[in-house]
């Protein structure tokens, strides 16, 4: 498929031929939330943590005698239906994190990149040059038609480039993301999708059938 390259004045510059294979796939909505579902997974903390009979406070004592007090028969403070007493199945910390088929992450990824190009959504930039300003990064965003803070940008460039990270760092409805951490997630979480062509031939290169499986 072919798209238009513009500059950041929004002004078209030339055309990329980019694979029908990874900008051009089915889109499978089903391994979209998958894959989602599992990136969200990864990322709980699973800090949560209750006190067992053994970890609260209190004597394990029986606290009277079995029979003849004419209450009901106890045999531990730290039981759970007492005030203070510990839990039985309350959680402990934890791992959320399962995994998932490295194909379907590729072919989530793959459908994800051909949604946005589907939509019109996905702007390929000849290159993406800051001076580290975010007034500067949310100029060049305007020019290209996708005003802040009212629409949701994805910008993916090169590692390197730290000056247009740092403009794009106080962008309240934008994000800066490294071309090697794109992902489904954080594509289908913000309107529109901005590659430098150079991220656009490395996704391209990582994403084609030739290409080793993704992390």
């Amino acid at each position: 498929m072919k798209l238009d390259v513009k500059n950041t004045a929004g002004k078209n510059v030339g055309q990329i031929d980019l694979s029908d294979e990874v900008f051009g796939a089915e889109v499978h909505e089903h391994l979209l939330w998958e894959v989602v579902k599992w990136q969200l997974a990864k990322r709980r903390a699973g800090t949560a943590s209750t006190k067992r009979m053994g970890e609260v406070r209190g004597s394990s004592i029986k606290p009277w005698k079995q029979k003849g007090t004419g209450r009901a028969r106890q045999g531990s403070r730290q039981a759970p239906h007492w005030v203070g007493g510990g839990s039985v199945f309350g959680p402990k910390p934890r791992s959320y994190a399962y995994d998932l088929p490295k194909k379907q992450k590729k072919l989530a990824l793959r459908s994800a990149l051909s949604l946005r190009a589907g939509e019109q959504k996905l702007i390929v930039l000849d290159k993406f040059d800051s001076d580290g300003k975010t007034k500067a990064v949310a100029s060049a965003l305007a020019a290209l038609g996708v005003a802040q803070p009212s629409s949701k940008v994805l910008i993916v460039d090169a590692k390197d480039n730290t000056l247009l990270a740092r403009g794009a760092r106080n962008l309240r409805a934008s994000k800066w993301l490294a071309v090697d951490g794109i992902n489904v997630y954080d594509i289908l979480r913000h309107e529109t999708l901005v590659l430098t062509q150079a991220a656009a031939k490395h996704v391209e290169a990582a994403l084609g059938p030739a290409s080793p499986e993704v992390e």
